[in-house]
Protein backbone atom coordinates (compact mmCIF):
# COMPACT_ATOMS: atom_id res chain seq x y z
CA UNK A 1 0.00 0.00 0.00
CA UNK A 2 1.27 3.47 -0.82
CA UNK A 3 1.29 6.22 1.79
CA UNK A 4 -1.50 8.69 1.02
CA UNK A 5 -0.67 12.22 2.01
CA UNK A 6 -2.29 14.97 -0.06
CA UNK A 7 -0.83 15.80 -3.46
CA UNK A 8 -0.39 19.53 -4.01
CA UNK A 9 -1.61 20.56 -7.48
CA UNK A 10 -0.85 23.88 -9.15
CA UNK A 11 -3.30 25.25 -11.72
CA UNK A 12 -2.68 28.10 -14.15
CA UNK A 13 -4.49 31.33 -13.36
CA UNK A 14 -5.55 31.96 -16.99
CA UNK A 15 -8.70 31.15 -18.96
CA UNK A 16 -6.65 29.22 -21.51
CA UNK A 17 -6.15 26.41 -18.96
CA UNK A 18 -9.69 26.36 -17.56
CA UNK A 19 -10.87 23.22 -19.40
CA UNK A 20 -8.24 21.07 -17.69
CA UNK A 21 -9.39 22.11 -14.21
CA UNK A 22 -12.97 23.38 -14.62
CA UNK A 23 -14.66 20.16 -13.51
CA UNK A 24 -11.99 19.00 -11.06
CA UNK A 25 -13.50 18.69 -7.60
CA UNK A 26 -11.08 18.09 -4.76
CA UNK A 27 -13.78 16.39 -2.66
CA UNK A 28 -14.18 13.62 -5.24
CA UNK A 29 -10.55 12.70 -4.71
CA UNK A 30 -11.19 12.10 -1.03
CA UNK A 31 -9.15 15.04 0.17
CA UNK A 32 -6.12 13.60 -1.59
CA UNK A 33 -5.43 16.75 -3.61
CA UNK A 34 -4.89 20.36 -2.54
CA UNK A 35 -5.14 22.92 -5.34
CA UNK A 36 -3.35 26.26 -5.58
CA UNK A 37 -3.75 28.76 -8.43
CA UNK A 38 -0.88 30.90 -9.75
CA UNK A 39 0.56 32.42 -12.93
CA UNK A 40 2.83 30.04 -14.90
CA UNK A 41 6.14 31.50 -13.66
CA UNK A 42 5.20 30.82 -10.02
CA UNK A 43 4.00 27.32 -10.80
CA UNK A 44 7.26 26.63 -12.62
CA UNK A 45 9.25 27.65 -9.55
CA UNK A 46 6.95 25.87 -7.10
CA UNK A 47 7.23 22.52 -8.86
CA UNK A 48 10.99 22.84 -9.20
CA UNK A 49 11.41 23.63 -5.49
CA UNK A 50 9.14 20.76 -4.45
CA UNK A 51 6.48 23.06 -3.03
CA UNK A 52 4.10 21.50 -5.57
CA UNK A 53 3.84 17.82 -6.51
CA UNK A 54 1.96 18.26 -9.79
CA UNK A 55 1.38 21.41 -11.82
CA UNK A 56 0.44 22.87 -15.15
CA UNK A 57 3.74 24.48 -16.07
CA UNK A 58 5.33 26.24 -19.01
CA UNK A 59 6.59 23.78 -21.61
CA UNK A 60 9.98 25.51 -21.40
CA UNK A 61 10.12 24.93 -17.63
CA UNK A 62 9.42 21.24 -18.21
CA UNK A 63 12.34 21.12 -20.65
CA UNK A 64 14.68 22.76 -18.14
CA UNK A 65 13.98 20.07 -15.52
CA UNK A 66 12.72 17.13 -17.58
CA UNK A 67 14.98 14.68 -15.73
CA UNK A 68 13.04 15.42 -12.54
CA UNK A 69 9.53 15.40 -14.02
CA UNK A 70 7.10 13.07 -15.74
CA UNK A 71 4.38 14.27 -18.10
CA UNK A 72 0.71 13.45 -17.62
CA UNK A 73 -0.40 12.16 -21.04
CA UNK A 74 -3.25 13.78 -22.93
CA UNK A 75 -3.06 17.17 -21.22
CA UNK A 76 -1.65 20.45 -22.50
CA UNK A 77 -2.48 24.01 -23.46
CA UNK A 78 -1.78 24.15 -27.20
CA UNK A 79 -2.97 25.72 -30.42
CA UNK A 80 -2.84 24.49 -33.99
CA UNK A 81 -2.62 28.04 -35.31
CA UNK A 82 -3.43 31.36 -33.60
CA UNK A 83 -3.60 31.20 -29.83
CA UNK A 84 -5.25 34.63 -29.25
CA UNK A 85 -3.59 35.16 -25.86
CA UNK A 86 0.15 35.22 -26.60
CA UNK A 87 0.48 38.51 -28.39
CA UNK A 88 3.22 40.94 -29.38
CA UNK A 89 1.91 44.52 -29.31
CA UNK A 90 3.98 46.84 -31.53
CA UNK A 91 3.70 50.61 -31.25
CA UNK A 92 6.25 51.06 -34.07
CA UNK A 93 6.56 49.38 -37.48
CA UNK A 94 7.95 45.84 -37.47
CA UNK A 95 11.20 46.96 -39.12
CA UNK A 96 11.91 49.27 -36.17
CA UNK A 97 10.85 46.70 -33.57
CA UNK A 98 13.31 44.18 -35.00
CA UNK A 99 16.14 46.61 -34.23
CA UNK A 100 14.57 48.11 -31.12
CA UNK A 101 13.50 47.07 -27.63
CA UNK A 102 10.86 44.51 -26.69
CA UNK A 103 9.45 44.38 -23.17
CA UNK A 104 8.51 40.83 -22.16
CA UNK A 105 6.12 39.71 -19.44
CA UNK A 106 7.64 38.21 -16.30
CA UNK A 107 4.79 35.71 -15.93
CA UNK A 108 5.85 33.18 -18.58
CA UNK A 109 8.74 31.03 -19.78
CA UNK A 110 7.51 29.30 -22.95
CA UNK A 111 6.26 32.46 -24.66
CA UNK A 112 9.29 34.66 -24.04
CA UNK A 113 11.59 32.00 -25.46
CA UNK A 114 9.24 31.36 -28.37
CA UNK A 115 9.56 35.06 -29.13
CA UNK A 116 13.36 34.85 -29.01
CA UNK A 117 13.31 31.87 -31.39
CA UNK A 118 10.97 33.62 -33.83
CA UNK A 119 12.95 36.84 -33.73
CA UNK A 120 16.28 35.12 -34.32
CA UNK A 121 15.33 32.27 -36.68
CA UNK A 122 12.33 33.66 -38.56
CA UNK A 123 13.14 37.37 -38.77
CA UNK A 124 16.92 37.11 -38.46
CA UNK A 125 16.81 39.86 -35.82
CA UNK A 126 18.35 40.44 -32.41
CA UNK A 127 16.32 43.12 -30.63
CA UNK A 128 17.03 44.18 -27.08
CA UNK A 129 14.83 42.49 -24.47
CA UNK A 130 13.67 43.67 -21.08
CA UNK A 131 11.54 41.72 -18.59
CA UNK A 132 8.84 43.48 -16.60
CA UNK A 133 5.44 43.19 -14.95
CA UNK A 134 2.60 42.68 -17.47
CA UNK A 135 1.17 46.17 -17.94
CA UNK A 136 0.92 47.18 -21.60
CA UNK A 137 0.98 50.94 -21.06
CA UNK A 138 3.95 50.77 -18.70
CA UNK A 139 5.83 48.39 -20.98
CA UNK A 140 5.39 50.56 -24.05
CA UNK A 141 6.65 53.68 -22.24
CA UNK A 142 10.20 52.39 -22.59
CA UNK A 143 9.94 49.79 -25.36
CA UNK A 144 8.93 49.58 -29.01
CA UNK A 145 6.84 46.46 -28.46
CA UNK A 146 5.48 44.37 -25.59
CA UNK A 147 4.79 40.66 -25.21
CA UNK A 148 1.75 39.77 -23.10
CA UNK A 149 0.18 36.40 -22.35
CA UNK A 150 -3.03 35.00 -20.92
CA UNK A 151 -5.97 37.07 -19.75
CA UNK A 152 -3.82 40.22 -19.68
CA UNK A 153 -3.11 39.83 -23.40
CA UNK A 154 -6.78 39.18 -24.17
CA UNK A 155 -7.99 42.30 -22.38
CA UNK A 156 -5.29 44.42 -24.02
CA UNK A 157 -6.32 43.11 -27.44
CA UNK A 158 -9.85 44.43 -26.86
CA UNK A 159 -8.54 47.96 -26.33
CA UNK A 160 -7.95 50.53 -29.03
CA UNK A 161 -4.21 50.75 -28.39
CA UNK A 162 -3.19 51.72 -31.92
CA UNK A 163 -0.71 48.84 -31.86
CA UNK A 164 -0.12 46.30 -34.57
CA UNK A 165 -0.50 42.83 -33.01
CA UNK A 166 1.32 39.62 -33.89
CA UNK A 167 -0.12 36.32 -32.62
CA UNK A 168 2.87 34.12 -31.82
CA UNK A 169 0.90 30.90 -32.34
CA UNK A 170 -0.10 31.96 -35.85
CA UNK A 171 3.45 33.08 -36.68
CA UNK A 172 4.94 29.77 -35.44
CA UNK A 173 2.42 27.84 -37.57
CA UNK A 174 3.15 29.94 -40.64
CA UNK A 175 6.89 29.38 -40.25
CA UNK A 176 7.05 25.72 -39.16
CA UNK A 177 3.73 24.20 -40.23
CA UNK A 178 3.33 22.92 -36.66
CA UNK A 179 1.07 23.81 -33.78
CA UNK A 180 2.60 25.04 -30.51
CA UNK A 181 2.28 23.70 -26.98
CA UNK A 182 2.61 26.38 -24.32
CA UNK A 183 1.95 24.44 -21.15
CA UNK A 184 1.98 20.82 -20.01
CA UNK A 185 0.93 19.04 -16.82
CA UNK A 186 3.89 17.46 -15.05
CA UNK A 187 4.49 15.58 -11.81
CA UNK A 188 7.68 15.27 -9.86
CA UNK A 189 9.15 11.79 -10.41
CA UNK A 190 9.53 11.17 -6.69
CA UNK A 191 5.80 11.77 -6.19
CA UNK A 192 5.00 9.46 -9.12
CA UNK A 193 7.00 6.72 -7.42
CA UNK A 194 5.68 7.31 -3.91
CA UNK A 195 1.99 7.82 -4.73
CA UNK A 196 1.27 6.11 -8.05
CA UNK A 197 -2.36 5.27 -7.33
CA UNK A 198 -3.32 8.74 -6.16
CA UNK A 199 -1.47 10.32 -9.08
CA UNK A 200 -3.31 8.02 -11.49
CA UNK A 201 -6.64 9.03 -9.91
CA UNK A 202 -5.73 12.70 -10.32
CA UNK A 203 -4.67 12.16 -13.93
CA UNK A 204 -8.01 10.50 -14.74
CA UNK A 205 -9.87 13.32 -13.00
CA UNK A 206 -8.06 15.93 -15.08
CA UNK A 207 -8.74 14.02 -18.30
CA UNK A 208 -12.40 13.80 -17.30
CA UNK A 209 -12.49 17.55 -16.61
CA UNK A 210 -11.06 18.18 -20.08
CA UNK A 211 -13.64 15.91 -21.73
CA UNK A 212 -16.56 17.47 -19.88
CA UNK A 213 -15.35 21.01 -20.56
CA UNK A 214 -15.10 20.38 -24.29
CA UNK A 215 -18.52 18.71 -24.32
CA UNK A 216 -20.12 21.68 -22.53
CA UNK A 217 -18.22 24.76 -23.74
CA UNK A 218 -21.08 27.13 -22.89
CA UNK A 219 -20.27 26.73 -19.19
CA UNK A 220 -16.75 28.02 -19.88
CA UNK A 221 -18.10 30.82 -22.07
CA UNK A 222 -20.52 32.01 -19.41
CA UNK A 223 -17.79 31.95 -16.74
CA UNK A 224 -15.40 33.89 -18.96
CA UNK A 225 -17.98 36.57 -19.76
CA UNK A 226 -18.77 36.94 -16.06
CA UNK A 227 -15.20 37.04 -14.76
CA UNK A 228 -13.27 38.61 -17.63
CA UNK A 229 -15.84 40.42 -19.75
CA UNK A 230 -16.11 40.28 -23.50
CA UNK A 231 -18.74 38.76 -25.75
CA UNK A 232 -19.86 35.11 -25.83
CA UNK A 233 -18.87 34.83 -29.51
CA UNK A 234 -15.28 35.80 -28.65
CA UNK A 235 -14.97 33.15 -25.95
CA UNK A 236 -16.60 30.43 -28.06
CA UNK A 237 -13.97 30.99 -30.72
CA UNK A 238 -11.22 31.33 -28.14
CA UNK A 239 -11.80 27.94 -26.51
CA UNK A 240 -12.49 26.34 -29.89
CA UNK A 241 -9.13 27.43 -31.29
CA UNK A 242 -7.18 26.05 -28.34
CA UNK A 243 -6.22 22.40 -28.06
CA UNK A 244 -5.80 20.45 -24.81
CA UNK A 245 -4.30 17.18 -26.08
CA UNK A 246 -0.71 15.98 -25.99
CA UNK A 247 -0.70 13.58 -28.93
CA UNK A 248 1.73 13.08 -31.81
CA UNK A 249 0.91 16.45 -33.40
CA UNK A 250 1.58 18.42 -30.21
CA UNK A 251 4.68 16.36 -29.42
CA UNK A 252 6.13 17.06 -32.86
CA UNK A 253 5.68 20.82 -32.52
CA UNK A 254 7.09 20.76 -29.00
CA UNK A 255 10.13 18.72 -30.03
CA UNK A 256 10.90 21.27 -32.73
CA UNK A 257 10.55 24.13 -30.23
CA UNK A 258 12.91 22.37 -27.82
CA UNK A 259 15.41 21.79 -30.65
CA UNK A 260 15.46 25.45 -31.63
CA UNK A 261 15.77 26.50 -27.96
CA UNK A 262 18.72 24.14 -27.55
CA UNK A 263 20.41 25.45 -30.71
CA UNK A 264 20.07 29.03 -29.48
CA UNK A 265 21.54 28.16 -26.10
CA UNK A 266 18.26 28.81 -24.27
CA UNK A 267 18.25 25.20 -23.04
CA UNK A 268 21.35 23.56 -21.60
CA UNK A 269 20.46 19.98 -22.55
CA UNK A 270 18.47 17.93 -25.04
CA UNK A 271 14.97 16.99 -23.90
CA UNK A 272 13.58 13.46 -23.80
CA UNK A 273 9.90 13.61 -22.98
CA UNK A 274 8.83 10.97 -20.46
CA UNK A 275 5.23 10.11 -19.69
CA UNK A 276 3.32 8.74 -16.74
CA UNK A 277 2.66 5.04 -17.21
CA UNK A 278 0.06 3.89 -14.73
CA UNK A 279 0.85 0.19 -15.07
CA UNK A 280 4.60 0.47 -14.63
CA UNK A 281 4.23 2.85 -11.69
CA UNK A 282 1.66 0.70 -9.93
CA UNK A 283 3.62 -2.51 -10.37
CA UNK A 284 7.21 -1.30 -10.62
Amino acid sequence: MESRHPITLGRIDYANAWPIFFHLHEARLGGGVQVTTQVPARLNAGLQRGELDVAAISSFAYAQHSDDYILLPGLSVSSEDRVNSILLFMKRPLEEVLQGTIAMTNTSATSVNLLRILMHNYYGAQPHYTTTAPSLDDMLESADAALLIGDTAIKASWRDTGCQIIDLGALWRRWTGHGMTYAVVAARKDVAQQQPELLSELHEALLDSKRRSLQQPELLVARACEELGGEPAYWRRYFQELNYDLGPSQQAGLSLYFRYARELGLLEQDVRMQYLNHQSLSHG
